[in-house]
């Protein structure tokens, strides 16, 4: 179809261009308040610009990678449509990522260019001794660190267009996810499935000129990226604050007048948690959205502060969303959007009907918005990607009116205050301990949803190790979403013939583990 329009509303100009062409017209708008700071449209786009010039002239060129480990900033949100305009690829990096996991994504992605935060140097020290990238920028240069300060880009005095034209099939992202059996997975993106990300939080969210969203969620998850596309598709102002806090959460969203705000997982039951007040209803907010809302939490959610909860399903190789419940269907993750066909399938893969639980398949019926697989990893992208179906491993059913449950993981991996964790990734870790002969890492139930990580630990013959100890251990090793909350020591695992751990058989109550909130053997 020709025209600059998809039939359901995804504008075809590429990011950068899409963002040159907002500043155009609207210039003036306030893409973002960070405090007192008001940034709008035009001086994105110009300092996009700057950057994405000085970048070039310092030898960057289109398709080259960029490792981004990054904290939320407006020096972050600049460089991330300099670095579209350049149609580079950026590879964001989770910045509470340690040792092993992070080493091996900026071994695998070999990336060109890494901008990091100073306070980070220490932690990227080896992989930066194994692999020197080309161009190295620091966000608070450390003394004597290799490289240059971040800011020194927009000293560049051309702030011109720039001239390369980015295609919608060209990769411009790998979000590396955590491997459910193996090691982080790179999930490439396109600049089209970039759009389409943005376009489907607009719609899951029903974004309206004058919107003002509260944002929180880190800009290296594709949750946080998309919504800077969005605001450069719709007039709404994003509201920057440095991370999710539940403390100030309600002071934020009056300060700034959200009438937006975003949860994943836990979050809406620590907001519930937290007592009652006379100003649980002193805001603007006229939806919250995300995923991962407990079905017993959503009715009280919305009566005690009268908002309305918009749930969605999704996962980054389908450029975040797959459904939406526009209806209000409590517990249901709605309907799939208008570019995805999905079904519920047995072990077979055959189709299964209303009711029936089974698998999650996800198929395009517009060229472009799935991925095309694993960055450098052709057994996974082959597992995932079959007959044109991206087989997701999570579990779910359907309804007689067509809307759909989500019920869970099928993989062996869990999802712990809005992050997915490999148990492979952590066990892998663990069982480097001199103490520790095996380990297994399951989810066990969380008052917040999502899911705690349990972790049961076999010693070596003669070897003692107190739970603190090990997670004193862990701390510089593992990212803190990883860290295990409980830990249970085993004398023996149940295994089959073949001596794999059968996790299915081990515990999830936690009456005889360790907690290290509460810092000693929580009681049933």
């Amino acid at each position: 179809m020709s025209g600059t329009e998809r039939p359901w509303g995804v504008s075809e100009l590429p990011v950068g261009a899409l963002l040159a062409e907002r500043a155009r017209r609207d210039g003036d708008y306030p893409y973002c308040r960070q405090d007192e700071r008001v940034v709008t449209i035009r001086e994105l786009d110009a300092a996009s610009n700057r950057m994405a010039n000085a970048l070039l002239a310092a030898g960057l060129r289109p398709g080259d990678r960029v490792a981004l480990m990054l904290g939320n900033s407006i020096e972050h949100m600049f460089l991330f449509f300099a670095l579209a305009k350049i149609g580079a690829c950026q590879v964001p990096i989770n910045i509470h990522l340690r040792g092993e996991g992070l080493d091996y994504i900026l071994g695998n992605s070999e990336c060109r260019c890494l901008v990091a935060e100073g306070e980070l140097h220490a932690h990227l020290a080896s992989a930066l001794a194994a692999r020197p990238p080309a161009l190295v920028y620091w966000r608070g240069r450390p003394a004597g660190a290799p490289g240059h300060e971040l800011a020194s880009l927009l000293a560049e005095r051309d702030a011109g267009p720039i001239a390369h034209r980015v295609a919608p099939d060209d990769l411009v992202y790998i979000c590396y996810t955590s491997g459910t059996t193996g090691l982080p997975k790179g999930v490439m993106l396109t600049d089209r499935m970039l759009r389409v990300a943005g376009w489907a939080a607009g719609r899951t969210c029903d974004a309206r000129p004058g919107d003002v969203l509260h944002m929180w969620e880190p800009f290296y998850h594709i949750g946080g990226c998309e919504v800077l596309i969005l605001a450069v598709q719709h007039a709404v102002t994003l509201a920057m604050v440095p991370r999710f806090s539940v403390s100030s959460f309600w002071s934020e969203v009056r300060r700034y007048g959200a009438t937006q705000i975003h949860f994943l997982g836990g979050i809406m039951a620590l907001l519930l948690k937290q007592p009652p007040g006379p100003e649980d209803r002193a805001h603007r907010v006229r939806v919250a959205w995300g995923g991962g809302c407990p079905e017993a939490v959503w009715q009280p959610f919305q009566e005690r502060f009268g908002i309305p909860i918009r749930e969605c399903y999704g996962m980054t190789e389908c450029a975040s969303f797959a459904t939406l419940n526009a209806t209000g269907k409590i517990g249901s993750v709605g309907r799939p959007l208008p570019y995805f066909e999905i079904r519920i399938v047995d072990e077979a893969g055959r189709p299964l009907g209303p009711g029936e639980r089974g698998e999650i398949w996800i198929r395009e019926t517009v060229p472009g918005v799935i991925t095309k697989g694993y960055w450098r990893n052709p057994a996974a992208t082959a597992a995932a990607l079959a007959d044109g179906w991206l087989r997701t491993g999570d579990l779910g059913r359907y309804d007689g009116e067509g809307d759909f449950t989500f019920l869970g993981r099928k993989k062996d991996s869990l999802r712990r205050r809005g992050e997915n964790i490999s148990a492979f990734e952590v066990e892998r870790i663990i069982n480097q301990h001199p103490a520790i002969e095996e380990s297994a890492v399951i989810g066990v139930p969380s008052e917040l949803a999502d899911e705690e990580i349990k972790v049961f630990i076999r010693l070596k013959a003669g070897q003692q190790l107190a739970p603190a100890e090990l997670i004193r251990w862990c701390a510089p090793r593992l990212a803190r979403f990883q860290i295990p909350r409980y830990v249970a020591v085993i004398d023996a695992f149940p295994v089959t013939p073949s001596l794999r751990i059968r996790k299915e058989l081990l515990p999830r109550g936690v009456e005889d583990s360790w907690d290290r909130e509460a810092g000693e053997r929580t009681r049933g």
